[in-house]
């Protein structure tokens, strides 16, 4: 049967547009860094390359390779974790210049994918594909641990609101963020959907006071 995250991970993936606490385990990833202005024509190579590998991934019993343990599954959204150049760090003033942006972008790939398979699948589609950024692509696994999390409706320049939602609830419950790198979750391709339409989990790792 078909694992559909958009049914069996809801807790993950699908939450309600208010704040939230959840424990995120380790996940693995198909990963990729970059800085700069996500609006530049550039920054749709990043993720092309991702979901090409990740694609890769899914189809390979097609093309006769099927690691031990595979099921068929939907492919995972696209996430980031946005934060600033160090050098825009030391003279932030409250307004982000875009151009100082710093992202690691990737898809999360099932549990059968280990770093061998993924490696395997990352060389493949070099074969298959002339895009400079697979060179920059990683297998990396990561464990978030506790975090604060909404669904965030509208424009990405809007996010400041959700997230001062999310640091009052923070507050609240006696947490603090540990620092002010965050993850969003795509579930809209903002390339057809109108910015006010746009559905991004936002996320950010907290611990105790």
């Amino acid at each position: 049967m078909k694992h559909e995250w958009r049914k069996k991970e809801k807790a993950t993936y699908l939450p309600k547009n208010k704040p939230e606490v959840l424990e995120v385990p380790e996940y693995q990833f198909i990963t990729i860094e970059g800085e700069g202005n996500p609006n530049s024509d550039l920054f749709p190579e990043y993720i092309q390359v991702l979901y090409a590998v990740s694609y890769a991934i899914k189809m390979s019993p097609k093309k006769g390779i099927e690691p031990k343990g595979y099921f068929d599954y939907t492919v995972y959204p696209l996430e980031g974790v946005w934060d600033i150049k160090e050098e825009a760090k030391k003279t932030f003033k409250g307004t982000i210049d875009k151009n100082d942006l710093t992202f690691k972008l990737m898809i999360r790939q099932p549990e059968f994918v280990g770093e061998e398979f993924a490696k395997k699948m990352i060389d493949q589609t070099k074969k298959k594909k002339s895009l400079e950024l697979l060179e920059k692509v990683k297998f990396e696994k990561v464990r978030e641990g506790k975090c604060i999390q909404m669904m965030h409706m509208g424009s990405y320049d809007n996010e400041p609101a959700s997230f001062k939602q999310m640091e009052d609830f923070a507050e609240k419950e006696n947490l603090s963020r540990i620092s002010k790198d965050h993850r969003e979750i795509y579930l809209s391709d903002f390339r057809k959907v109108t910015p006010d339409k746009l559905k991004t989990v936002l996320r950010f790792q907290v611990k105790p006071k």
